[in-house]
């Protein structure tokens, strides 16, 4: 296996030196091979022809549309496409009709706008109403170059409620809202309330954060209580549970800054069972709260797994490792989420950096080694007021990857205020709060430190009524 594979690599280094140009410029030697050499190495090839001359003969490329193989006529029709050749719209529009790759048929319909011709207007419009949402996508774009034409613009219009969320967007973007340039547009994005910087209240979310400004945090992360897991976390029903965390969290997405991101961490959580004769209860936190985030406006991103390990977390399996018996295997809970949500928006990431000068970007950077899979191998961390805290790691990861120097960054549910501990490390103002006095003592303990940086703030503890008179003398 090892050898085939050397020879392989071998073979394609001396294909792509030697041969492609050659085969490029010469259509005879060109048409011979794709009649004659296997799928793989046509599509070697087709990915490798590179940018090709209008004079470049497209005979080999059109007897390729005839091939079984779906990869080898996608690769065709993309080949096609740099051709710039109007009179391959017939042969585009057949594929369209006819070919039963999604593939070939979404290369073909971008090939048509790229070209740009107002005939190939009644084409896109007939394609508004395709099956595949990627098809009327591609249309859509080759349309957006003739939006000024009025039947274009009103055909595009009418797509406003097509069933599919991405095109909604497309259109909403595109006639809903102002296209001004805003490459160089500056707003007050990088600035946030001095009266919150480097802030923890005492008491209930639900309650202090209807003082909070709109928009005036750049990063929340937090871990909410777990339903009824902990003293500190009791509810009447799941429901009210699942209740209170979503008007938090909608609270959190009005205080957030356009553009900017929420990161939640959670996990399935376990009701022991209250007898021998009934079962324990588990419930998918994560899952039950993400459509609730989506429906307020969150837009998901990604999702981070927390790996931490095996032997730091509660056995599950020891019954199993006795008897073996199928239907009772349990295993050992060794990830949490750390969900990855961005505030809605019709801006891009882009957007958001621009707002920052240049210096702040440089200070911002992460430079040293970062994790670059999905999955965080961090050890949890036991504390002697809070059974349930951040590990540093976790908070100074999230601060880095999802926050610029100088912002300010938001934990709802504080706790022991690991979170404020890495935003003074690492150069940013927090805002936290919590409920529990033991909990603000051991927050107390944590930001101690000071540090010679200029955008160090002395910590200050506030009760509602303070802070609620604070935000009113803003």
């Amino acid at each position: 296996m090892i050898i085939a594979l050397v020879l392989n690599n071998k073979y394609n280094t001396m294909f792509k030196t030697q041969n492609i140009d050659a085969l490029k410029n010469n259509p005879e030697k060109l048409d011979k091979f794709v009649r004659t050499e296997s799928c793989g190495d046509i599509s070697y090839l087709l990915r490798k022809l590179g940018k090709l001359s209008l004079d470049f003969d497209q005979s080999p490329l059109l007897h390729l549309l005839k091939k079984d193989n779906d990869n080898v006529r996608y690769l065709a029709v993309k080949n096609l496409a740099k051709l710039s050749n109007p009179s391959l719209i017939g042969t585009y529009k057949e594929l369209l009709k006819s070919d039963p790759s999604a593939r070939v048929r979404r290369e073909s319909v971008s090939a048509i706008g790229r070209l740009r011709r107002k005939e190939s207007i009644p084409i896109l419009l007939g394609l508004l109403d395709d099956y595949d949402p990627e098809v009327v996508l591609q249309a859509i774009r080759g349309l957006l170059v003739f939006k000024k034409d009025n039947v274009v613009k009103d055909e595009l219009k009418k797509l406003s409620d097509h069933p599919n969320e991405i095109i909604r967007v497309v259109i909403d973007k595109e006639f809903n809202h102002n296209h001004n340039d805003l490459k160089h547009e500056k707003t007050n994005h990088t600035q946030s309330p001095d009266f919150m910087k480097n802030v923890i209240v005492q008491g209930d979310v639900s309650e202090i954060i209807k003082y909070v400004p709109d928009e005036s945090i750049h990063l929340t992360f937090t871990s909410p209580p777990y339903y009824n897991a902990r003293d500190y976390s009791i509810y009447q029903s799941y429901e009210a549970y699942l209740k209170f965390l979503e008007e938090v969290f909608k609270e959190v997405y009005r205080v957030t800054k356009e553009g900017r991101f929420f990161i939640l961490n959670t996990s399935p959580i376990i009701i022991p069972r209250v007898s021998r004769q009934h079962s324990s209860k588990r419930y998918p936190i994560p899952y039950d709260v993400h459509p609730l985030l989506i429906k307020m406006g969150w837009e998901f991103i990604d999702d981070i797994i927390w790996l931490k390990p095996e032997s730091s977390v509660k056995n599950r399996n020891a019954g199993f490792l006795q008897h073996r018996k199928p239907l009772a295997y349990k295993p050992n809970p060794c990830t949490e989420s750390v969900m990855v949500y961005r505030k809605k928006t019709d801006k891009l990431i882009d957007w958001n950096i621009r707002q920052y000068d240049w210096g702040i970007v440089n200070k911002s950077r992460v430079n040293d080694e970062y994790e670059t899979s999905n999955i965080w191998k961090i050890d949890p961390v036991f504390d002697k007021t809070h059974s349930a805290v951040f590990p540093l790691e976790l908070c100074n990861r999230v601060i880095k990857f999802y926050s610029y120097v100088g912002d300010l960054v938001f934990d709802p549910f504080a706790g022991s205020g690991t979170f404020g501990k890495s935003a003074l490390n690492l150069n940013r103002y927090f805002f936290l709060t919590e409920t529990k006095s033991e909990y603000i003592e051991r927050t107390n303990e944590n930001i101690k430190q000071k540090t010679l940086s200029e955008y160090y703030k002395t910590p200050t503890f506030l009760d509602l009524e303070t802070f609620i008179s604070n935000t009113k003398r803003k």
